[in-house]
């Protein structure tokens, strides 16, 4: 079998099916770990009361799957045949077949694309207001979007925050009117229409101190203080090789058949793939040990 992708979803369904000698191989990803790759310190997975690096949760992870008979390698589907079994994967220029797939490739925030965000993130630069709020207790706190998850976003970042600045580039927002208007209600939210975010600063302190706004209607630019710059506009799944095969919604995102089912059988999805709600490390996890546990079911039921 074969899992693509190693984040939370991909290692924890690899842990479960190497336990069950099912001989996973993990197709890495030009992400390694995913999202909690990118992700500084994380104070929501359970077991770790002191908070846990990203990248040394999932780097363990890899460890724990590995100890129990899983392999990994390098490389991303480029193609993939999912019209007859085996299954046929083209890794890199390499075809690889297998009798059952997990597809646990995840979901990539969009960015901005500023000269400083990349280099910023996890240093006041997030995705994920869930994941990362807590951190900025009594700061000064933006986010950039103009849909119902930057409102949701701008709201919960409130319980935290001195004071959030909401910055969409238009003058009308596509959020619906509850959570807009939820949003206007909000006495710690300042919006700002009709404005673009032209870059970060400062990456010679290896933290967000602030950031450079463009009025598009009148072309003013100014500096403001920032110590925590969220973005929600959005994620895109990375499904791109299984058009045309898997059921995708008008997203991209992975349709469910039922628990970790997609519609073709001995196909399973895990993760931000498929959840465009939760998107958390936790629940990512447990869609890997569903997707597995399905495997596991599926190969036996067909005598594997």
């Amino acid at each position: 079998m074969i899992i693509l992708g190693s984040g939370c979803a991909g290692n924890t369904a690899a842990i479960y099916t190497a336990r069950a000698s099912l001989n996973p191989l993990v197709v890495i990803g030009h992400e390694p770990g995913g999202q909690l790759s990118i992700t500084t310190e994380v104070e929501n997975f359970p077991g770790f009361p002191e908070g846990v690096m990203g990248p040394d949760l999932v780097a363990n992870m890899q460890k724990q799957a590995e100890k129990f008979g899983a392999e990994y390698m390098f490389g991303k589907v480029q193609e993939a045949d999912l019209s007859r079994s085996p299954f046929r994967l083209n890794i890199d220029d390499e075809w690889h077949e297998c009798q059952a797939l997990i597809v646990a490739t995840g979901a990539s925030a969009r960015w901005l694309g500023l000269p400083n965000e990349q280099k910023l993130i996890g240093h006041g630069v997030s995705s994920c207001a869930t994941c990362d709020g807590a951190f900025y207790r009594d700061r000064n706190i933006m986010v950039v979007g103009g849909g119902d998850s930057a409102m949701e976003e701008a709201n919960f970042l409130t319980r935290f925050g001195r004071e959030v600045t909401l910055v969409h580039r238009r003058e009308e927002f596509r959020a619906s009117k509850i959570m807009l208007d939820r949003t206007l209600a909000n006495p710690k939210i300042k919006m700002l229409t009709n404005t673009v975010v032209e870059d970060i600063f400062d990456v010679t302190q290896n933290m967000v101190t602030g950031v450079k706004l463009r009025n598009t209607v009148t072309g003013k630019v100014w500096d403001q203080d920032v110590d925590g710059f969220f973005l929600a506009i959005g994620h895109v799944p990375n499904t791109q090789p299984f058009g045309g095969q898997l059921d995708l919604d008008p997203d991209g995102y992975i349709v469910s058949h039922g628990g970790a089912r997609t519609n073709i059988t001995g196909v399973f999805h895990a993760g931000d793939v498929q959840d465009r709600v939760y998107r958390q490390a936790i629940t990512a996890a447990g869609a890997g040990c569903m997707a597995a546990i399905e495997v596991e079911r599926f190969l036996e039921a067909h005598g594997h």
